[in-house]
């Protein structure tokens, strides 16, 4: 992996920001067109809130969330939510949101089809930006998930329902393979617990360690 070291979060934030935004327009030059994977979480909120303001053919960009709680969009714990509020809003507001939650079924299982068919056209993703708990999961692939080894695996699935201990509700997860494609791969994180995390997550499995799983292919951007 590639470590990137910032003196603060809040230039970490900005310059990441500003690297997304250049990557997706690169792409936008050469393709017309663009997708963007994001994690949910209050860490990514700033990046989000500068990348709404840039200047970019929106329009023609996708934006899709790393995973989801199984909650509808008016719960606080929606990722979805929170994706509203500080990303597609301003210049992005133009950009199409494909959804990584379906009102209709009550358990994820009964909606992961419908989910997969609004993101297949999109891919692969062109940017990826993804976070690291300090267990070493990334988007819901969680160590010890009941379907993580699926997930990991060189599944033809694009999303799949995760369930985990530390998760909380029942989530959709992009899998493995999906993440792998992506053509750009960034990870944040911050403070000293986490950067010995993923430090150590390198030397582990993906079983172990899913971010694992992205690290040889990721640029990882860190602040204390």
């Amino acid at each position: 992996m590639q470590f990137e070291t910032y003196p603060d979060r809040e230039l970490m934030q900005l310059q990441l920001a500003n690297i997304l935004a250049g990557e997706l327009a690169e792409t936008l030059r050469r393709e017309g067109k663009a997708t963007l994977a994001v994690p949910g979480g209050t860490t990514p909120g700033p990046v989000f809130d500068t990348l709404s303001g840039v200047d970019l053919d929106w329009g023609n960009v996708a934006v899709v969330l790393t995973d989801e709680r199984w909650v509808e969009e008016t719960s606080d714990r929606s990722n979805t939510r929170l994706l509203r509020e500080r990303l597609l809003r301003g210049k992005a507001a133009a950009a199409h949101l494909i959804p990584m939650y379906h009102p209709g079924p009550s358990i994820p299982e009964d909606g992961v089809e419908i989910l997969e068919a609004g993101l297949a056209p999109h891919l692969p993703i062109s940017v990826l930006l993804l976070g690291m708990g300090a267990d070493m999961h990334t988007a819901s692939l969680f160590p010890g998930a009941d379907r993580l080894e699926e997930a990991l695996s060189a599944t033809q699935r694009l999303i799949l329902p995760m369930r985990a201990e530390g998760a909380g509700e029942p989530r959709v997860t992009l899998t493995a393979p999906v993440l792998r494609a992506a053509v750009r791969v960034h990870v944040m994180i911050t403070g000293a617990e986490k950067r010995a995390a993923i430090e150590r997550a390198a030397s582990l499995s993906p079983e172990q360690a899913p971010i694992r799983a992205v690290l040889d292919m990721a640029v990882v951007h860190w602040a204390e």
